[in-house]
């Protein structure tokens, strides 16, 4: 499907690599104005430039979405820059492998600060900013860690869990006012992420290959694709939903 987001602008956050810059690249592929955040400037600049390079519209704004002051300054950047805010992509988030007895409240805060309360804080400011212009389509990257058990990663676990409802909750709260809401739930995929974890390659990545019955794990550009669809108007009777890109992993 080709989508068009010509006279939209649309937020990253979390845009700097993996599912983020992707999914920046097609928005702006697709014609919308993109704003890309991360805590990585060079990084940033990077992606603005590959779209400026392709003849799109970008700015980079760094931000912490565990730093609520981020988030308000983000929302404002990008108001003030292009004058509303359409979209927004709100995938920034962090990992955690290891067994409950490593659990620290160090890992715990580090991961619900970004994972939860980077969701929230995303909303809190997204959504008004979009209700002055007429409404707008919000996705949130939850995982399916939001949709099962998963011994070994019981942190991250639980931070998509609560992305799941989180989506839910305040989709409803929205519903009636132009603003739809919705969640992707990737199964593992070719990033830098699963990389520091499982490595490239090896016994492990191909562990990972054969948990997806389609026999290989996801790219990038299939969450891109995903996102890009529950923003376009080819969604705009879906809200509250989470999507799964799994290739059937969580298939009963």
């Amino acid at each position: 499907m080709k989508f068009d987001f010509s006279n939209k602008v649309a937020l990253v956050t979390g845009g700097t690599s993996g599912i983020g810059r992707t999914t920046a690249l097609a928005f702006a592929q697709a014609g919308a104005k993109v704003v890309i955040s991360g805590r990585r400037e060079t990084e940033g600049k990077a992606v603005v430039a590959e779209i400026a390079a392709a003849g799109g519209t970008a700015r980079f704004v760094r931000a912490d979405v565990a730093v609520e002051a981020d988030v308000k300054n983000l929302v404002e950047q990008t108001v003030a820059a292009f004058g509303r805010l359409d979209i927004a992509f709100n995938n920034a988030g962090v990992e955690w492998m290891a067994p409950l007895a490593n659990a620290t409240e160090a890992d715990y805060r580090r991961l619900f600060d970004t994972n939860v309360w980077g969701v929230i804080a995303s909303l809190k400011y997204e959504i008004p900013a979009m209700l002055k212009t007429g409404g707008g389509a919000i996705v949130n990257t939850s995982s399916v860690a939001g949709h099962v058990g998963m011994a070994g990663a019981s942190l991250y676990i639980g931070t998509k869990h609560a992305v799941e409802g989180l989506s839910k909750s305040i989709a409803l709260e929205f519903a009636n006012q132009g603003i739809r809401i919705n969640a992707v739930a990737p199964a593992v995929i070719d990033t830098a992420m699963v990389d520091r974890f499982a490595g490239k390659d090896g016994p492990q990545r191909e562990h990972l290959a054969s948990l997806h019955p389609i026999g290989r794990t996801g790219k990038t550009d299939e969450v891109a694709n995903a996102v890009l669809f529950l923003c376009s108007d080819a969604a705009s009777f879906i809200l509250g939903e989470s999507l799964k890109v799994d290739g059937g992993l969580t298939v009963p």
